[in-house]
C-alpha cells in the first residue's frame, strides 16, 4: 500500500555510448562483440607519454542530443581528469566534464496516465567509458576494449516522482537517442546505462531527504522495481527512528532488492582538475546551427503528424512510432496500397505478432511485398482470410504476395453464378436453421456466410456473399 505521508524525490543519471566507429580519444574500435582487449592502444590503455585526440564525430552527435532536449549548448566546455582507482581505469582517472560541460538547463516532457510532465535536464557532458572487470571463481580480468568508449551523461533535475516517471522517462531518452541514431540504445550490450539517486521526505518539508544511488541498472522494470523498493525500505527507515544513510547501493534483480556496496562519493573525492592535455572545447555557433538542420523528425512530432494526416488513434500511432525503422517501414507501406488504416491494423498484429517492434522492419517481409499484399486486398483480388494464408508464406519465403497468389491459385472469387451456386447448396443442406433464420434468428446469418466461405476454401468474395445471401434468404425467395 502507498504512503501517503512521504514523498519520494528522484533524479536520475543516464550514460549513453556514442554509435562513432573509434572511441573518443583515439582510433580504436568501438565494435562491442571482440575478443578480449582486441582493440586497446597506448591512449586508451593510458601509457604514459600518450596524448588524447578528440573524436569530432562524438562531439557532433553529443550536440544532436543536446539540441533535441532544448539544451543550451555551451560555446566553451571544458575536460576534467576525475580522479579514482579501480583495476578498469588504467589511468587511474577518467576523462570527462565537470564544471563546465557540453550542454545544460534541458528538459524532456513524458506522458503519465494522460498527464505530461516536463523534467528539467540539468546538464549533458562527454566522457570516456572505463574498461570492464570479468570475475571469476578464483581469479579476476580486466577487458580493456570499453576503455575510451565515447559516452554521454544525461543528468536530469530531481523531478521524478514515481517509478512510473522514471521509467516513462528512460524510454522516452531512449527512443530519442535511438531517433537520432546518435546511440543504439542496447541496454543489455551496456550502451545504455542508468544510475538513479532516490530520496523520500514528508510531504510538509521542503527540503530534500538524504539520497542514495542505485547503480547501472539494465532495465526499465529493474529501473522501476529499484525505485519502488529502495522509497518503501527508507521509509521504513525513517518510521523506525534511524536516519537514512548516504550511499550507493546494487540492485539485486533475484532477490528484487536493493544492497549497500560502498559510501556516495562527493564530487571532491574525485579530486577534479582541468585536463592538461586536451585544449578546451570550442563548438562554433555556426556549427551548432548546421547540425540542428540536421535533427530528423522525433518519434513525438512523428506519431502527431500521423495522427493527422492518417486519421490514427493516439494508441495506434503510439505503437508504430515507437521505432523510427517501423514508422518508416509504415509510410512505406501505405505508399503502396494508399489504406493507412489497413496497414496500420496489419503492422500492429500480424507483423509485430511475429517479429516485434525492433526487428519489423528488416523482417523478410518487405514493406514492398507488405503493401502489394494488402493491394490485392483493396482490388478484391484475394479476401483477409486468403491474405493472411499468403502473409504466413512470405514470412517462410520472403517471396512476393503475386507470386504466392498465382502458384497456389488464390485468386478470390467474385463470379457471381459461382457465388451464387455455392450459397444456394449451403441453404439447401442447412434447411433447418435455414427455418430458424425465417422463424426470426437472425444471427445466424453469420453462420450461413462461414458456411460459404468454408465451401469456397475462402475464396469466395465475402462482400458478394453477404449481398446474394440476403437475397436468397428472403423468404419465399
Amino acid at each position: 500500500m502507498k504512503d501517503t505521508t512521504y514523498e519520494p524525490v528522484i533524479g536520475l543519471e543516464v550514460h549513453a555510448q556514442l554509435k562513432t566507429q573509434s572511441k573518443i580519444f583515439c582510433g580504436c574500435s568501438t565494435k562491442f562483440d571482440a575478443k578480449e582487449n582486441e582493440f586497446t592502444c597506448p591512449v586508451c590503455t593510458g601509457m604514459p607519454g600518450c596524448l588524447p585526440v578528440l573524436n569530432k564525430k562524438a562531439v557532433e552527435f553529443s550536440v544532436k542530443m543536446a539540441l533535441a532536449t532544448h539544451c543550451q549548448v555551451n560555446e566553451r566546455s571544458i575536460f576534467a581528469r576525475k580522479n579514482y582507482f579501480y583495476p578498469d581505469l588504467p589511468k587511474g582517472y577518467q576523462i570527462s566534464q565537470y564544471d563546465q560541460p557540453l550542454a545544460q538547463k534541458g528538459h524532456v516532457e513524458i506522458q503519465v496516465d494522460g498527464q505530461t510532465k516536463k523534467i528539467r535536464l540539468h546538464r549533458i557532458h562527454m566522457e570516456e567509458d572505463a574498461g570492464k572487470n570479468i570475475h571469476g571463481t578464483i581469479s579476476s580480468y580486466v577487458n580493456l576494449n570499453r576503455a575510451g568508449i565515447p559516452l554521454i551523461e544525461i543528468v536530469s533535475e530531481p523531478d521524478v516522482r514515481s517509478s512510473q516517471e522514471a521509467g516513462a522517462y528512460l524510454r522516452e531518452l531512449r527512443s530519442m537517442l535511438r531517433y537520432l541514431e546518435v546511440c543504439d540504445g542496447n541496454m543489455e550490450e551496456g550502451s545504455f546505462r542508468c544510475d538513479v539517486n532516490v530520496s523520500v521526505k514528508p510531504i510538509e518539508q521542503k527540503e530534500f531527504g538524504t539520497r542514495c544511488e542505485v547503480k547501472n541498472i539494465n532495465s526499465f522494470r529493474f529501473v522501476e522495481k529499484a525505485i519502488e523498493y529502495e522509497i518503501q525500505r527508507q521509509i521504513e527507515v525513517l518510521e523506525g527512528g534511524a536516519k537514512v544513510i548516504q550511499e550507493t547501493r546494487l540492485w539485486d534483480s533475484d532477490q528484487n532488492k536493493t544492497f549497500s556496496m560502498r559510501s556516495k562519493e562527493e564530487a571532491h573525492d574525485y579530486r577534479y582538475f582541468p585536463e592538461p592535455d586536451l585544449l578546451p572545447l570550442r563548438v562554433a555557433p555556426a556549427w551548432v546551427e548546421e547540425i540542428k538542420r540536421t535533427l530528423p523528425e522525433l518519434a513525438k512530432q512523428k506519431k502527431e503528424r500521423f495522427m493527422k494526416m492518417y486519421q490514427l488513434s493516439s494508441y495506434d500511432a503510439s505503437l508504430l512510432v515507437q521505432e523510427k525503422s517501423l514508422a518508416q517501414y509504415f509510410e512505406s507501406v501505405i505508399e503502396i496500397c494508399k489504406e493507412p488504416k489497413l496497414a496500420s491494423n496489419w503492422i500492429l498484429s500480424e507483423l509485430l505478432r511475429e517479429f516485434g517492434p525492433e526487428q519489423g522492419a528488416t523482417s523478410p517481409v518487405t514493406p514492398q511485398h507488405l503493401g502489394e499484399l494488402l493491394a490485392l486486398i483493396v482490388k478484391g483480388t484475394i479476401s483477409g482470410k486468403i491474405a493472411k494464408q499468403i502473409f504466413e508464406k512470405m514470412v517462410q519465403t520472403g517471396q512476393a504476395p503475386q507470386a504466392i497468389v498465382q502458384k497456389e491459385g488464390l485468386i478470390q472469387v467474385s463470379d457471381v453464378a459461382q457465388i451464387e451456386a455455392w450459397v444456394e447448396e449451403v441453404l439447401k443442406e442447412q434447411k433447418a436453421f435455414v427455418d430458424k433464420y425465417h422463424a426470426g434468428q437472425t444471427k445466424l446469418f453469420g453462420f450461413f456466410v462461414g458456411e460459404v466461405m468454408k465451401k469456397s476454401h475462402g475464396k469466395a468474395n465475402p462482400a458478394k456473399v453477404n449481398e446474394t445471401l440476403k437475397k436468397k434468404l428472403v423468404k419465399g425467395a
